[in-house]
């Protein structure tokens, strides 16, 4: 697993982010305004030991879980100690491979056997959507080999066929109408089993954090938005 920090002296806010499988860095760094502190979590290709900065004291501590990062904030929060006041689950559910309440175990599989240049490039352009979305977002493409790709891809299956019931408290869930990565009416159905979580439902694709400027944009437009839901 790999860690990204930044963190600014004066900050008191912190965004805790669980990336989804296949990303980098390049994804979400650029949400990562000066104003808030940012641990971004990514490549789960290993059970290594967390990497974290001395903690200090935070207003608030927000935790994003996005895609497969759903399911991987649940396994690894735990274990960092840290507890977050927000949490925010976007376009996936904790149970990531499940033919009613995530990606149909067929396709996971499918994927998993079928890692190649030629089929990654085809996933990240369901993953933006479309073509034009695609080339907009050109430069937060992730750069990984197909090695790495299928190394993490193959953990994080083995680890979700292991994992006990969820029990994480979400805050908000979002989900998008165009998702081509995680069924809609599936991440539909299991949030619907969770009234306690404030659903958001959007017309965007599986990668929706390119309509903001930063972490703390989007955190201002989830409780803004989910306060009316």
């Amino acid at each position: 697993m790999k860690t990204y920090i930044r963190r600014r002296e004066k900050n008191k806010d912190l965004v805790v982010f669980y990336g989804g499988w296949g990303s980098d860095e390049n994804v979400f760094t650029p949400l990562c305004s000066d104003d808030i502190d940012c641990i971004l979590f990514f490549n789960y290709s290993a059970d290594e030991a967390l990497v974290l900065p001395e903690t200090k004291p935070y207003e608030s501590i927000t935790l994003i879980g996005w895609s497969l990062g759903i399911w991987a904030a649940e396994y690894l929060s735990p274990k960092t100690g840290l507890k977050p006041d927000l949490a925010i689950a976007v376009n996936g559910t904790p149970v990531p491979a499940d033919d009613h309440y995530g990606i149909p175990l067929k396709t996971f599989e499918g994927t998993l056997n079928n890692i190649s240049e030629t089929n990654m490039e085809k996933f990240y352009l369901r993953m933006f959507g479309d073509k034009k979305n695609y080339l907009r977002n050109i430069d937060r493409i992730p750069h990984i080999s197909v090695k790495s790709l299928s190394d993490e891809l193959r953990w994080l299956y083995n680890r979700i066929m292991e994992q006990p019931e969820p029990g994480f408290r979400w805050d908000y869930a979002v989900t998008s109408e165009t998702d081509r990565v995680f069924p809609g009416r599936n991440m539909n159905e299991y949030w619907e089993k969770h009234p306690e979580t404030k659903h958001i439902i959007l017309p965007l694709p599986h990668y929706i954090f390119h309509e903001w400027k930063s972490f703390r944009e989007f955190i201002t437009f989830v409780k803004g938005y989910g306060d009316k839901v």
